[in-house]
């Protein structure tokens, strides 16, 4: 019984009601104001947006989406080639200012959800994957109060914190290592 209510649970969206569409870039052209690049290199092109590191910065490639909301899904389908991760979060305020709330964290063979409120990220649940590099891969991300929850193909996976129901000021996608891509990005929330 214990193993049909666990399945059930990760077999369960969070959301039901529609929001509204945030972000949606065709990535064919540049993109808006509401996206800033902080660290690599995002490049629209052909319908794709390819994500890399700069050596330089010494950080992973991170671009913000500078639109916040607390109940949300971010949706898209990506491709490893030749990164060693994809990260896609969110942050919010503190009288110290911006900081990380928490995360969906992918790796060719790893994928886990983490919230923020210490250093390092305290995982709250994972699973192990197979993702090939050069496959694309369909990702959902939800985000309502304290869960999160991520499908990625046929993998799903849900969590709470408390720490997950801080008010989210922005979104963020982050790729570690040489080069990811993303296509049919769209970021729907409500505040």
């Amino acid at each position: 019984m214990k193993l049909l209510l666990l399945f059930a649970c990760l077999v369960t969206p969070l959301l039901a009601e529609e929001l509204q569409v945030l972000a949606a870039p065709d990535f064919k052209s540049p993109l808006d104001s509401t996206w800033k690049i902080a660290h690599g290199t995002y490049e629209p092109k052909d319908g794709v947006l390819v994500c890399a590191e700069k050596p330089e910065n010494k950080h992973v490639a991170v671009l913000w989406h500078q639109v916040g909301w607390n109940t949300g899904v971010i949706e898209c389908e990506f491709r490893f080639d030749g990164s060693r991760s994809l990260i896609i979060g969110c942050d919010g305020t503190t009288p110290k200012g911006p900081t990380h709330v928490g995360r969906v964290s992918i790796s060719p063979k790893q994928i886990s959800l983490a919230e923020d409120s210490v250093k390092p990220s305290h995982i709250i649940a994972k699973l192990p994957a197979d993702l090939k590099s050069g496959a694309w891969h369909k990702l959902r991300f939800e985000w309502a109060g304290d869960q999160i929850a991520i499908q990625l193909d046929d993998l799903k996976l849900k969590a709470g914190h408390a720490y997950l129901a801080t008010p989210k000021r922005r979104s963020w996608i982050a790729v570690g290592g040489q080069t990811a891509s993303i296509r049919h990005l769209k970021i729907s929330g409500q505040p």
